[in-house]
C-alpha cells in the first residue's frame, strides 16, 4: 500500500518538474475556475490533514490553505509532496491500522459537519484516489494548454489495469514506460 502511495505522489512530482510556472498558475477561462496549482495545493492539503490528524487524533479535511504558497509556487508544492512522501515511508503496519476520527463537511446548502471513526490506511486510500481525481483535472488543464503529459497521469489504477489488457479495445495503450505516450 505504501508503495502505491509513493507512486501516486511521484506522479505529482513528475508533473511539478515538467510544468512551467506560467502554466501552473494560469486559469483557463471560461473552461476552468482554478489553476493546476490550486488542484495540487488541494491534494497536499488532504495529505497534510492526515499527517496532522495522527498528532491530534482528528483528521479535518476542511482545514485548507487556499491561495497559499504551494498553489502559486510549484517548487514549494514539490517540497510539500516530498514531506508527505517521507512521512508515508516511515509508517508501520501498526500506524496504518490505527483508529482515528475524521471530521468533514457533508452538505452544500448549509454547514453540516460529520464526525466518523476511520483508520489511517482508509484515509490514505482516499487521499490517493482523491489525488488521482485531481490529477485528471490537471491533465485537462494541461491539455487545454497544449502541454504534454504521460497518458497514465490522472488515470485511476483500475483504469490503467483495464488499458493494459490486450483486449481492452481502447485507443489508449499503456506500456512499461510512463513517459512514452503523451496526451
Amino acid at each position: 500500500m505504501l508503495n502505491s502511495q509513493l507512486e501516486i505522489l511521484g506522479q505529482g512530482q513528475s508533473y511539478l518538474k515538467s510544468v512551467t510556472p506560467e502554466n501552473y498558475t494560469a486559469i483557463i477561462k471560461p473552461n476552468f475556475i482554478s489553476c493546476a496549482g490550486a488542484h495540487m495545493r488541494h491534494i497536499i492539503d488532504h495529505y497534510l490533514a492526515i499527517m496532522a490528524g495522527v498528532n491530534t487524533g482528528l483528521i479535518d479535511y476542511d482545514v485548507r490553505q487556499r491561495g497559499a504558497g504551494p498553489e502559486q509556487d510549484r517548487l514549494l508544492a514539490s517540497v510539500k509532496l516530498n514531506l508527505v512522501a517521507k512521512w508515508i515511508e516511515q509508517l508501520s503496519d501498526e500506524d496504518l491500522k490505527a483508529s482515528i476520527w475524521l471530521s468533514t463537511e457533508v452538505c452544500v446548502s448549509t454547514k453540516k459537519v460529520l464526525r466518523v471513526q476511520t483508520s489511517i490506511a482508509r484515509e490514505l486510500v482516499f487521499a490517493a484516489s482523491h489525488a488521482v481525481h485531481h490529477y485528471a483535472m490537471i491533465a485537462q488543464i494541461a491539455f487545454a494548454q497544449k502541454a504534454p503529459l504521460p497518458v497514465s497521469f490522472g488515470l485511476a489504477p483500475a483504469t490503467a489495469t483495464f488499458l493494459r489488457q490486450p483486449d481492452s479495445q481502447s485507443d489508449i495503450h499503456l506500456n512499461s514506460h510512463p513517459n512514452s505516450h503523451h496526451r
